[in-house]
Parts: structure tokens; C-alpha cells; sequence
């Protein structure tokens, strides 16, 4: 059975029968910094829609710049990607902004979506809690994708479930957000997940 078919949408047939891909919203959830403007624009078939904004002084006492000294934007509403999976399927990804005074928008941004990635930084697991108790109390189903930020981690993946303390059934895994190929079986982890969640349900 096809993605689409498990789904069940409906769909009206364009030109010749043909029946537009079967559009899915997706969110890329995480804490500040850890790679979710980066992995929606590693692999949206679009310019990506970005809300970066320089980091003011201001900011930069407020979010942490330990472990990213280079950054000089942050998001401040919401980034915006797609892409088409197959002719079935087209995802449409959403970002979420890390910093905790940006939480208001979550209802919004996520409303409507099958599942959500969490992106971790395994220098600084405890900024991603907050994403983590956020989905896990609204039953949206959810993989956790730790960045291997230069190339490496600094926690096992079992550590990283332990430390973020989800079940067996959430998706941990290690991925790279430059890389859209790695982008994109991250974001079939999330798809897989929450097909699986309509068949048996909540």
C-alpha cells in the first residue's frame, strides 16, 4: 500500500487523470541552533522561506553562543521548505523557532501536522526538552535526529534516549543537516511513524 493509499486522502485528478501529489505537513522542531533552517533548506525543492534575523547584542546575552560562535542569524517566526518525495507524496516542512520567548507560535505552526522531528545537539541535550514534552503531551508522534555537528556526537544514541528519557516507539537517530539525503531519511522516519500511528492509533 502506498503512502498516499494509508493516508486516504482525497484528491481531485488534474490534467488526463493525472492526481497531485498527496501534500503532508511536517514539522522540524528543536532547540536554538541545532540545525532546523539549515535542514529544511538542505532539501527543500524551493528557495526555502526564512525569518532570520541578525543576533543583537541584546540576544546574544539571552541565547547561548557557546558552541555556535559563527552564528550571527536566529530564526524569529518560522522557516518554510518542501519537497516531493515521490509522485504520491509532497512534504511540506515547517521550522519552529528554538528560543523559549518564540514558544506562543507553536500552536499555530504545528497545527495540522502528521508528526514533527526533533533536532538535538548532543553538546546541549537539555534545550531540546521542551520539544520533546511538547509533542510527547499533544500525542503528535515524533523521531529524534541528533546533528552530528563536525562530523561527530558526543553521546551514544542509547544515551540520548535515556537522557530524553522517550519511549522504544520514538525514532533516535544520527543525521546531518547539510546533507540532504540524510535530511530526507530523517524525514521518512517521521513519515513512517506517524503512518504506522494511524493504522494501530493513538
Amino acid at each position: 500500500m502506498t503512502p498516499t493509499e494509508q493516508f486516504a486522502a482525497p484528491a481531485t485528478a488534474g490534467p488526463a487523470g493525472v492526481r497531485p501529489p498527496l501534500p503532508v505537513k511536517v514539522v522540524v522542531a528543536g532547540g536554538f541552533g541545532v540545525g532546523k533552517t539549515t535542514a529544511v533548506g538542505s532539501i527543500s525543492e524551493i528557495e526555502p522561506l526564512t525569518t532570520e534575523a541578525p543576533i543583537t547584542e541584546v540576544a546574544a546575552g539571552v541565547d547561548d553562543l557557546t558552541h555556535t560562535p559563527r552564528k550571527t542569524t536566529t530564526t524569529v517566526a518560522m522557516d518554510f521548505g518542501c519537497i516531493t518525495i515521490d509522485p504520491t507524496l509532497k512534504l511540506y516542512l515547517f521550522g519552529t523557532p528554538g528560543q523559549e520567548r518564540f514558544d506562543f507560535m507553536w500552536d499555530d505552526i504545528v497545527e495540522g501536522a502528521v508528526g514533527a522531528l526533533v533536532v538535538v545537539d548532543t553538546r546541549r541535550l537539555d534545550d531540546c526538552y521542551a520539544a520533546v514534552d511538547w509533542f510527547e503531551h499533544r500525542g503528535i508522534p515524533f523521531a529524534v535526529a541528533v546533528n552530528a555537528f563536525d562530523g561527530r556526537v558526543e553521546h551514544t544514541l542509547e544515551e540520548v534516549r535515556w537522557a530524553l528519557d522517550v519511549s522504544d516507539g520514538v525514532p533516535v537517530l544520527v543525521f546531518d543537516a547539510r546533507e540532504r539525503g540524510s535530511v530526507r531519511d530523517a524525514l521518512l522516519a517521521v513519515l513512517e511513524l506517524a503512518l504506522a500511528r494511524q493504522e494501530t492509533g493513538p
